[in-house]
This record gives structure tokens, sequence and C-alpha cells, in this order.
């Protein structure tokens, strides 16, 4: 890292994943715990040399120079610590760490990715339970030992969903759910060997049953319970676990759902049930295109397939072990999928594709059987195209590693619907328009989704972390962003009291002043001042438009806008 990149961390960066230590003395202890938290969460920079003024609200004022003496002899010390049996895994490569000199003092840069699934927990001092870390917005905190154990499980490229159940069998199994998948099972594939065998073989080819070889002990799988079992059995041995459905459209006085599913009696709380039951809520609104390939109808669609595999996505990944919700929500906006436990890869993995770690690769097998579900790795970017096709808002990922579970919103909303745009017009004027695109971006999401972090704009503009924070920290500065911090985390909302002075005004506002405009719409309102009248054709004909269809677009544009009237004589349409 750069001196310029270290100042730009320090004013811009994300202070979740910064720390700074002064390190006067030498290498202090508590750089360890740092180390094991950033590995076992997202990651982070560690800056020895650096104070932190945490009360300080002035980015110029928040952190101090501490000149290192030693630093060759410091960094020579910390590869010796690190490659000993303080810490369980030495992450770093020779590029991670360095020295660089800010105002003639020396700083050590660290940077510490966030550890491979099957090297969590990150501990220290030979100790898991006592020696783990992670990372929240107070800081460095102790590991719970179910937060361990949850790290220890997901270590296993095996998954969690293979293991024998003691006192489980056969009869816990619900004999309808199962007839019924078997019945898609076969229609998905005629000639497969496994549609004859009897319900247990068949359960034990899919992973559903087991048989420990050396102590000759059989019973269902983790799997097979939770995807076919009875809703009393998974209780007894889930009960931590619960699976709820909330449609919160077209809702009428008072009410807070229009419809729901959960633990009622009235069903078989099994996922495959679950699953089966919540799809065709989910899509019943989305809209299918009549098409034929031969004599069949074809009307599926790129979103139905995307909320298919949002719901699969939620079920494979979850932590059963864990105490939460499989929860998912139908809005007007959107969608909501919701799972306890962890992501096992990065967001910005997910987000890229190509990668794919199920917490419960047996029950991705079982529904990839029957069709739901994609190929390994390119299940969320195919939602994302989908998507974008529709130009609707950037899907939401977000792992809460606090609550210890995560959260996937499907907006069906535009990026910039055109209330939003006049909106922010009208609350911040000529301003608004003055912004470049990414932070108008940025307000606009804090409009539609109430808040917005620097972590959630990564993902919207495909930004670096600095980079976004140098977005957001300007829209501070123009008072139109309010940060809300809560310790080393911060979020933002709209400054409900901006006020727009007379010189941020539109036309709108005050007819005499011209608002900023583009270049095209300029030259067609400088011509109706001159002229006192335009046609499409003229439009055409002073810019650099080439079709009617274009100018037409223009000036409907600066219709909206309050700028032109559209007149009609006769046959002849012209713009006042």
């Amino acid at each position: 890292m750069t001196g310029k990149e270290i100042l730009d961390l320090l004013r811009y960066g994300e202070r979740i994943t910064l720390e700074c230590k002064r390190a006067e003395g030498g290498i202090p202890n508590a750089l360890w715990e740092t180390y094991s938290s950033f590995a076992n969460t997202n990651g982070g920079v560690i800056l020895l040399g650096v104070e932190e003024h945490l009360k300080e609200t002035e980015p110029e004022k928040r952190y101090t120079f501490c000149n290192l003496r030693n630093p060759e002899k410091m960094i020579k010390s910390f590869w010796d610590t690190i490659n000993s049996k303080k810490v369980s895994a030495n992450l770093l490569l020779d590029e991670n760490v360095g020295i660089c000199q800010i105002n003639e003092c020396n700083v050590i840069w660290i940077e510490v990715p966030q550890a491979d699934y099957r090297y969590r927990p990150v501990y220290l001092n030979e100790n898991p339970l006592k020696g783990s870390y992670k990372r929240n917005y107070e800081g460095d905190y102790h590991c719970t030992e179910g937060e361990i154990k949850a790290m220890l499980r997901d270590a296993s490229d095996f998954g969690i969903d293979g293991s024998l159940l003691e006192g489980f069998t056969m009869d816990d199994i619900d004999a309808n759910t199962l007839r019924a998948y078997r019945i898609e099972y076969e229609l998905h594939n005629p000639e497969h060997v496994w549609n004859g065998a009897e319900d247990k073989e068949f359960l034990r080819n899919l992973g559903g049953y087991t048989v420990d070889r050396l102590t000759k002990r059989e019973g269902l799988t983790a799997a097979g319970l939770l995807m076919f079992g009875k809703g009393l059995a998974i209780r007894e041995r889930f009960d931590n676990i619960r699976m709820d459905y909330i449609d919160q459209t077209n809702l009428t006085e008072e009410s807070r759902w229009s419809d729901r599913l959960t633990y009622d009696g009235s069903w078989e709380n099994n996922l495959y049930n679950f699953v089966k039951r919540v799809l065709p809520k989910l899509v019943s609104d989305i809209k299918r295109p009549f098409r034929l390939e031969g004599m069949s109808r074809q009307d599926d669609t790129a979103v139905h397939k995307a909320v298919r595999e949002a719901i699969v996505n939620m079920v494979i990944h979850a932590d059963y072990y864990s105490t939460g919700i499989l929860k998912v929500v139908k809005q007007e906006n959107g969608f909501f999928f919701s799972n306890p436990g962890n992501l096992k890869l990065p967001v910005r993995a997910i987000y890229e594709g190509g990668h794919s770690v199920a917490r419960n690769p047996k029950i991705q097998n079982m529904f990839r059987m029957i069709g739901l579900g994609d190929n390994i790795g390119s299940g969320f970017p195919a939602i994302l195209k989908a998507w974008g096709k529709e130009k609707w808002r950037q899907p939401d990922l977000y792992d809460d590693q606090e609550l210890q579970q995560v959260e996937l919103k499907l907006w069906t909303i535009s990026l910039m619907p055109e209330e939003c745009t006049e909106f922010l017009l009208n609350k911040f004027g000529a301003n608004y328009q003055h912004l470049p695109s990414k932070e108008q971006i940025i307000l606009a999401a804090a409009y539609l989704e109430g808040k917005v972090s620097n972590a959630r704009m990564q993902t919207v503009l495909g930004e670096h972390s600095t980079d976004v924070g140098r977005y957001l920290y300007h829209l501070v500065e123009n008072q139109m962003l309010i940060p809300e911090k809560k310790g080393r985390w911060t979020t933002y909302c709209l400054n409900g009291e901006y006020e727009i002075q007379p010189e941020q005004m539109t036309i709108q506002d005050i007819p005499e002043i011209e608002m900023v405009l583009n270049k095209t719409d300029q030259k067609i309102y400088n011509y109706v001042k001159a002229n006192g009248m335009i046609t499409a054709q003229q439009v055409v004909d002073i810019t650099g438009i080439t079709t009617l269809q274009g100018a037409s677009v223009a000036l409907n544009r600066m219709i909206k806008r309050g700028l032109l009237t559209k007149q009609r004589k006769g046959r002849h349409i012209f713009y006042l």
C-alpha cells in the first residue's frame, strides 16, 4: 500500500474493516486478536504507527501518526510470531505486509484476508474456545461457543446434512411427501435405475438414509429427515428451526399479511413441502408469456427461474444446527429470503459466480434431481442476469455476522424509478443534477431502501470500499446524506431537513433562473427562447439526435421538467 492509499483508507474507508494501533513499544498483543477477528469475519487492514481518536468527528483530526523507530525489526518479529504456534493459521504472503512513510512517519500496514472456510476458526494460543475472535461494530469480540461450533461444522467439504441421526428411522418419513417427490423424480429422470428401488434403498441412494459400516447402525440422515420427515419428528430433532412464509401484498386496513404459511398443523413441516407450497405463491403475479415449442406450451421465464433459485439457495445454505427461521416474505416491491447461518464464501465471490459451497450438498442434490437449483456456482449469477434484464435494482445479499443469518432482497423496482428521480430533484434542486451518476444512484438507493451502507453500495456500483467511501463522504459533506454511526459501523440516510438554497433552485422553482441542462436540452431550450417555438424536425437539425423518435424523447423529457408545452394546430405539432 502507498501513503496515498493509506490516507484515502483513513479518510474514506470502512472502520469496521480497519484497525489502527500506536505500536510505539513494538508489536502489541492486541494485534493478534484483530488478526483472528478479521480472518474469521470479512478481512481488513491493520495499521501500526497510527492512533485513532474514536470520539473525533472531523476526519482530519481522527488520526495521528506515531513514528515507528525500527519498523524492519517489528516486521521480523511479526513474521516470527505468526509462523509460530501463536495463531492457528498464517494467511499472509509477503505482499500483505509492508512499510510506507506518511508525514515523515513510518507506518506498517498488514492486509488480513478473510480465511477460507476450511481454516476457520482462526484462533490464538492453540485454544479455539478461548482464542477465537470475530469483528462487529464495536470491535473485536470473543466468539461464542455456538459461533465456534458453526465454523468447525462448516470447515468440512462434505457438508452437514449427511450425518446419521440416532433413533430416526423410516417410520419418521411422511409417506405422502416421499411419494410426491418420487413422482417428480421419475418425471425428470424417467430411465433412472433408482425408480424401481424400495423407499429405503431409494433414500439411501439419494443420501437421505445411511448405514454405518463399522457399527452397523442405520437410520435417516439430516437431509432425509428435513426433506421428507413428519413435522413432529423434525421438530423433535430440529426444534431450533422454523419455516415461515408471509405475503404482505394487497393488504387491507389493520392487516399485517394477506396470506401466511407457518406451523399450524395443516401440513407436514418438511423442506420439500415448504418449497413446493411457497413457490406458486411467490410467482403467481409474475407475467408468463405464451410461447409454443412444438406442441408444448413454454411459459417459464428467467424471473421465475431466479425466484426458484433464490428459495432453493436459502434452503441448501441454511445452518439447521443453529437457531433461526427459514423466512420468505412477498412484498409489493420485491421478495425477501432469510436463513440461519453465515455465508461460507465472501459476498463478492458469490456475486462474481463460479463458486459454490453448499452447506447441505445432499439436500441440494435432492432438489437438483427434480429440476430445482442451477448448476454449481451459476445460481446467483442467473438471478443477477434475470434482474438486470428487467432493469430492476440489483439484488441485495447481506451476511449478518451479528445475527448469524443471511438475507437476500430481490427488488422488483427499477434502479432509478421516475418518481425517485423527481423526488430527489425536488428535494436537492440543481445540486442533484450536478452530482456524478454514481452519487445519484447512492441517493436513489437511500430513498428506495431507507438507508444504505458502504458494503451495500459496493455490490450495486461494483466499486472498492474506499471509492464508495469517497462518494459517501462527498454526499455527507454536501449535507445530502446523514451518517448514522453505531460504533465502527455506519449507515446513511437522506437528510430530511435539507434546504434548497436560492442558487440551487431549478427553473421549476423560479422560472427566471435556468436550470442546469445537458448539452442537447440546452440547445433545444436556447432555440425555443430565441424563436418562440420548435418542432421535432428542428430538434434533429440543431442537435446530434438523428431520428424523430429520439427528438420526441428529448422533448418529452423537457415537458416533464416543466420547460416546454406541446401544442397542435391542425396536423402540425410544435413545442413552446
